[in-house]
């Protein structure tokens, strides 16, 4: 059984999917609900016959849905669904409730519209208009039999004709501006910043469609308020971007509501007003809260909180009681109550949001650290076993030739040839780390890495074999078949960095060996020498990396490290790397 955060993840990558579009579409069909549901278990009719509605306002949205894969077929079956369940409820005497057109729900007419845009913006013209024209049809057809009236009627009389062009036109031009590359990147940037918000979304839409519904009973008059509403629900979703101006806005837009509301609602009070405020502008008051807590500072959010408490006060003196001019403190005590319960509940919500995203910081910064780390230690690593490893050989070869130079010029010859090749790949293995640290491969995996790790055992004897370290080396291998990657990069960094070492101070150092062989299910690397201690060399003092950096690569594969003078005499490096992978 899934967790209750499995379940959240669900949930949230659902609507996620669903986007801006769906959003809308879920908000008007739970406005449905909530309507249809209320209807049907009312003292008025037929007890659940006002349920009968559901199916085809069910069936509609899943047209909706479909249509953003297949939007013509989508588009089709969108105008066929209206006008069979317009048919089974004129027979079936199932009543209707108007919206923005007659006798058709919310998720009806928002279904429609979303079902015009995708079919306009994905269809060929000749069938975009095809399939518009059926849904137009449909719909008027629709209307005519869910009012008993005959169709010219319908396309002529009431609200539908001109709510429907209004909407036909924003629909169509919506569609075709989205078929524009230019448009389709700007419509991208706007579903950036909505489509991370799906609960403020859903929640504004959702309010937004309750005023709706209750503003259709008074009329074109209530067209400022509404127009207020839309306004602060558009405010309260671009918010996260400039949370302060867009509070100072939204106060300015609750001030012109309020004033607004008393004048052309003065002898109503059955329009949905929450202590005098249109119920859409108190959501978005409170979600404007939220984000002005959450990502302003408190000397800018206090100031833009405490206007809009302001004319949200001013807002309650002037429409709570609409229809008359009294007004004592009776009126407004559970008004005053709820109103600071809600600012109390967005402000804790937005404190709790800001302490959650500064945790995630932290964390996201200390990662940042933590790989920063990672990579310098690995550029670290790689610059001191490969580059370290080139120059060791040149001070052993030219202080070899210092030696022999005047007894023997053609040994120094041939040192010379060994200084110059050691430097020419030293500097090859510098660049390489540069174009690492330039980003044009992962520190740690430099070109000459990947290439090592791919077969050990050549790699060992083309290193053996080029003596950079100045002494006779012999190896013995035993190697296992599909040796890991990880663990093949490692040992031959050990055998060279051990190598190096024994250039730098094995004093009297004339022969070293080399072993690699598979042992109880590790590999076993042992790396010693004859020398008699530390060098009297001139070559510089080791800085002691060296056998840090095989601490750290042993460590990072869970084996193990052995260091120290050799019961034999010399110096002997043992280390044991798990071929398996760690428990």
């Amino acid at each position: 059984m899934p967790t209750a955060d499995q379940l959240t993840d669900r949930v949230s990558a659902f609507l996620r999917w669903l986007g801006v579009p769906g959003m809308v579409l879920l908000a008007a069909l739970l406005c449905d609900l909530a309507i249809i549901t209320g209807a049907g278990f009312d003292d008025v009719g037929p007890r659940l016959r006002d349920l009968a509605l559901l199916p085809g306002i069910l069936l509609m949205s899943a047209c909706a849905v479909w249509a953003r894969k297949q939007p013509v077929t989508a588009a089709f079956a969108g105008a066929g669904v209206l006008l069979f369940t317009s048919a089974l409820m004129r027979f079936g005497h199932v009543p209707t409730y108007s919206t923005v057109l007659d006798s058709l729900s919310f998720a009806e007419t928002v279904a429609g519209v979303e079902l015009v845009v995708f079919v306009v913006r994905a269809a060929r013209p000749g069938v975009a208009f095809a399939a518009t024209t059926s849904l137009v049809v449909s719909c008027l057809l629709s209307i005519a039999t869910r009012e008993s009236m005959d169709p010219v009627s319908a396309a002529l009389g009431g609200r539908s004709p001109i709510f429907g062009l209004g909407l036909l036109v924003a629909a169509v031009l919506f569609g075709l501006g989205a078929r524009r590359p230019a448009q389709r990147r700007r419509k991208n940037r706007f579903a950036e910043v909505v489509n991370g918000q799906w609960p403020l979304v859903g929640g504004l839409s959702l309010l937004m469609f309750f005023e709706l519904a209750a503003a259709f009973d008074y009329g074109p008059r209530v067209g400022p308020t509404l127009l207020c509403s839309f306004a602060a629900v558009v405010l309260a979703m671009v918010a996260i971007r400039k949370p302060v101006p867009a509070a100072w806005a939204l106060a300015g837009v609750m001030l012109v509501s309020a004033v607004a509301t008393r004048l052309v609602l003065r002898d109503h009070t059955s329009y949905v007003l929450a202590g005098g405020t249109p119920i859409a502008q108190v959501g978005a008051g409170a979600a404007m809260t939220v984000l002005l807590i959450r990502y302003a500072g408190n000397a800018r959010a206090v100031p833009a909180i405490a206007a809009m408490s302001v004319v949200v006060a001013f807002s309650a003196v002037l429409n709570i009681r609409l229809d008359g001019p009294t007004l004592d403190f009776d009126d407004l005590q559970p008004h005053v109550l709820s109103a600071v319960l809600l600012l109390g509940i967005s402000v804790a919500t937005g404190l709790f949001l800001r302490s959650r995203d500064s945790e995630r910081k932290q964390v996201v910064q200390s990662a940042v650290t933590d790989a920063q780390t990672s990579e310098r230690m690995a550029l670290a690593r790689e610059l001191h076993d490969v580059v370290a490893h080139h120059v060791t050989g040149i001070v052993v070869q030219a202080q070899a030739a210092k030696l022999v130079a005047g007894k023997n010029p053609q040994v120094a010859l041939d040192a010379l040839d060994r200084i110059e090749t050691a430097g020419t790949e030293a500097l090859t293995a510098m660049r390489r780390l540069v174009r690492s640290m330039r980003g044009d491969h992962p520190a740690g995996t430099t070109e000459f890495s990947e290439q090592a790790t791919m077969d050990l055992a050549a790699d060992l004897h083309k290193m053996v074999d080029a003596a950079n370290h100045g002494v006779y080396t012999k190896i013995q291998l035993n190697l296992p078949e599909d040796l890991p990657q990880e663990v093949a990069r490692s040992a031959l960094r050990l055998v060279q960095e051990s190598l190096t070492n024994i250039g730098k101070h094995a004093s009297g150092a004339s022969v070293a060996w080399v072993s690699v062989r598979e042992e109880q299910g590790e590999l076993h690397i042992r790396v010693s020498d004859n020398g008699r201690g530390q060098s009297q060399r001139t070559a510089p003092v080791s800085s002691g990396y060296g056998l840090v950096g095989m601490r750290e690569r042993v460590a990072l594969l869970h084996g193990r490290l052995s260091a120290g003078p050799s019961p034999e005499g010399g110096w002997l490096v043992e280390a044991w790397l798990p071929l398996a992978g760690a428990e």
